[in-house]
């Protein structure tokens, strides 16, 4: 007899023989201390043999459960074809067990409230704020109060791999199977990276022997179409394809904007014997937009211009980013209790297109002389970066007398270049009393677009960055009772910066070594309940050189965590409850004595309280809750690096609010014997410091969504969504009160979706 377990690989909480499961929905017995349960032990003498690492069943489902039943009462043995691929850095561990606090986001949530963006996604978990998006053309968020380089796309994994910060726009999350929010101190295992946390996107991997696919069309406000389509097809018995693609087209709520998306994401696998998988996925992605920097706020008033309102030049065009990536992964089981991953990864990006941007120095700003005279900016940018990754990971299980120890053994090399050309064409001094053709100003009550020839830019950046890692890294996770676990490990890297920098002419080059410890400890209260303690320290590179040419010292961070883990009335409802706090030093700032220039001389500090709960509560609702409350602050005197705003101790970090909120309810139903699903939720976001270094606030807002689906024939489904219900004007994120990026009003989606 054959089967698929796939419908165990979303049930549980850890791998079985290398698939990669997402969840733990319900603690059953805990195995004895060698790792066996009576499921592991009954299956070793078939063709099960080797294919369960014990820590899959630490922590299970009632559907992993009555498996374990049917396979003692069969009597015959049975063949399992596992399909997935497992996933770096992890290791086989439920999500009870680590000491660090783990969100997820699947593939059902973003498909049921249909979710098109990775920044929408992330939404959905308190713990993340969103930053400066360029225009609407990178992804830029933070995690528990720190974001990183504002002037940067904000870096995640993809599968393990570092792929996030290159330039290829707003991330699709077609092709996404999951998104996983990695909190806390992980640097020891991930090396470079932000201290609040990691995001890694698990995507859609080749299901070898299966062939299944679905395709969707939808049809939402301002005449958004997007149609996308999955299909897994095996091709042989070890070889199978699955291709995934999509496309989109539609204006947007901003006028004379308008966007076009497109991609390409298919995965190969291939079974080179029982015990060696090999995927390939392959990456290419087009967006295709107007830069767009927002709205004006002048003297606090958000009622300045209509939330619609562009100020840029519709004669400027697109601007275009792309993207085209690869991914080779191999893993190989040695045994039940060791197994290999060997990968590479290589992703290319580039962003060209010209916009034309509101000044932001006032003594270059006509706008603050007679309250309706926009003086602008125009620049181009061509952002080029290339990023290649190779890791090789062994990861087992063994004892040492009454010990159990779980370890990770890994090293990695990543090499990050960034070729940077950016010209720009600024107004003169308002002292100067400029025409409005030399200011190449808009009116903000009444905007002709047009009205002047483009000015051409002249070239203010052109440089070329290297940022090189080379690491290794070790993680001995050790069971010293049935109850208690600590956690220990550590990386080293050999960190290489250098920056070309063709208007000067000068090269300039630092080495560093570093290591990164970490240590964490988890509890076991009782079956529901378990308390876990982190530690860590990390690092994240800074971009660029200071007046004397020198590399700037990286970011250090020192980060504490402690929780409780939930998993209680049968695994009806699972959670975290954690405090945190980290401390950042080497913070770009203004360099006083050298106007223009930088230091890496800055402190902050961020800490706070998270809750994340789901489940199922009583009459059938499922609920998803996540909260946070976040204290992000500077630590030190200085000068912000962009504007030279005096920054004090206690002032807020940009973006990042206090009090986040979301909460959301969805239930099954039967209409006229069909299924159907329907839900709604609501999400608070309290005000934020919305310039560094100012006083000027984004307000809070409230915004609440509803969403439904309704089974038309077996396999055929209708679905729609409604965001901001009650069309509330809310701000995204804000650079300056010259650039606010408004939130869309009342959107609406209507679509239909089949599976075969």
């Amino acid at each position: 007899m054959k089967r698929t377990l796939q419908h165990l690989i979303v049930a549980a909480g850890s791998r079985i023989r290398g698939v990669d499961i997402p969840v733990c929905r319900d603690p059953c017995r805990r195995p004895n201390q060698s790792g066996d349960s009576a499921l592991l032990r009954s299956v070793r003498t078939g063709a099960l043999a080797g294919a369960l690492p014990a820590a899959v069943l630490l922590s299970c489902s009632p559907a992993f459960a009555q498996t374990e039943q049917e396979v003692r009462a069969d009597g015959e043995r049975e063949e399992i074809t596992v399909t997935g691929v497992r996933q770096s850095y992890r290791g086989n561990f439920a999500l009870r067990e680590i000491p660090q606090s783990i969100a997820m986001i699947d593939e059902q949530l973003l498909q049921e409230q249909n979710i098109t963006r990775l920044t929408d996604a992330l939404d959905l978990n308190a713990s993340v704020a969103r930053q400066n998006t360029l225009g609407g053309l990178w992804d830029a968020f933070a995690i528990r109060g720190f974001a990183g380089d504002e002037n940067l796309p904000s870096g995640y994994l993809v599968n393990g791999f570092n792929a996030g910060r290159g330039f290829s726009g707003q991330r699709d999350v077609a092709g996404i199977e999951r998104i996983e929010i990695l909190k806390g101190p992980a640097a020891a295992l991930l090396g470079r990276g932000e201290p609040g946390g990691t995001i890694n996107l698990v995507t859609k991997q080749a299901q070898l022997g299966r062939s299944f696919g679905s395709a969707a069309l939808q049809y939402g406000s301002f005449d958004r179409v997007r149609a996308e389509g999955d299909a897994n097809i095996a091709l042989t018995g070890g070889v199978t394809a699955r291709l995934i693609g999509y496309v989109e087209d539609g204006d947007t709520f901003r006028d004379t904007i308008r966007q076009k998306r497109w991609g390409l994401l298919p995965s190969f696998g291939f079974a080179l014997g029982a015990n060696t998988r090999v995927t390939y996925d392959f990456e290419w992605t087009r967006v295709e937009t107007p830069f767009d920097r927002g709205i004006v706020v002048l003297g606090g008033n958000f009622d300045t211009v209509p939330r619609s309102r562009f100020l840029g030049e519709p004669g400027d065009g697109d601007t275009v980013a792309r993207a085209t990536g690869h991914q080779l992964r191999l893993q190989h089981d040695f045994n039940d209790r060791w197994s290999l991953s060997i990968g590479a990864s290589r992703r290319d990006t580039l962003l060209t297109g010209f916009s034309s941007d509101a000044e932001l120095t006032a003594s270059r700003q006509k706008l603050f002389v007679d309250g309706r005279s926009l003086s602008r900016q125009r620049r181009s940018r061509r952002y080029d970066a290339g990023q290649t990754v190779v890791r090789a990971e062994i990861s087992g299980d063994f004892e040492t007398g009454p010990l159990r120890h779980r370890v990770i053994v890994g090293a990695d090399h990543d090499r990050f270049v960034y070729d940077q050309l950016f010209t720009r064409v600024r107004p003169p001094l308002v002292s100067s009393a400029p025409s409005d053709r030399a200011g190449y100003v808009i009116d903000l009550l009444n905007p002709v677009y047009g009205r002047f020839p483009l000015p051409t830019p002249t070239v203010n950046t052109d440089r070329r960055d290297l940022q090189q890692a080379s690491g290794a890294y070790v993680q001995d996770q050790i069971s010293v009772t049935d109850r208690l676990q600590i956690r220990v490990g550590g990386r080293y890297d050999h960190l290489l910066l250098r920056t070309d920098n063709d208007l000067t002419r000068m090269t300039s080059r630092r080495a560093r070594g570093r290591f990164s410890p970490q240590a964490g400890i988890v509890y076991r209260l009782s079956d529901p309940l378990s308390l876990y303690a982190s530690y860590g320290e990390g690092y994240r590179a800074n971009v660029g050189t200071d007046a004397a040419g020198l590399i700037f010292e990286p970011e250090t961070t020192r980060s504490m965590e402690a929780g409780i883990k939930l998993a209680a009335f049968g695994g009806r409802l699972n959670g975290t409850i954690a405090v945190f706090e980290m401390n950042k030093r080497n913070v770009l700032a203004s360099d006083t004595n050298n106007p223009g220039f930088s230091v890496a001389i800055g402190k902050a500090r961020s800490r706070g309280v998270e809750v994340d709960l789901n489940g199922k509560l009583p009459g059938g609702f499922d609920l998803l809750l996540s909260y946070a409350y976040v204290d992000a602050e500077a630590r030190s005197n200085v000068l912000d690096a962009n504007f030279s705003f005096q920054v004090h101790p206690g002032d807020r970090l940009i973006n990042i609010p206090d009090h986040t909120l979301n909460l959301q309810l969805a239930r099954d139903v039967t209409i006229a014997g069909r299924k159907a699903r329907f839900g709604g939720g609501v999400q608070y976001v309290g005000e934020r410091s919305g310039e560094t270094g100012t006083r000027f606030t984004l307000p809070a807002h409230t915004l609440a969504r509803a969403f439904g689906e309704v089974e038309l024939t077996d396999r055929v489904q209708l679905f729609g969504t409604v965001s901001n219900l009650f069309d509330v004007h809310w701000y995204a994120n804000s650079y300056s009160p010259l650039w606010v990026q408004p939130g869309a009003p009342r959107t609406a989606t209507i679509g239909l979706r089949a599976t075969f």
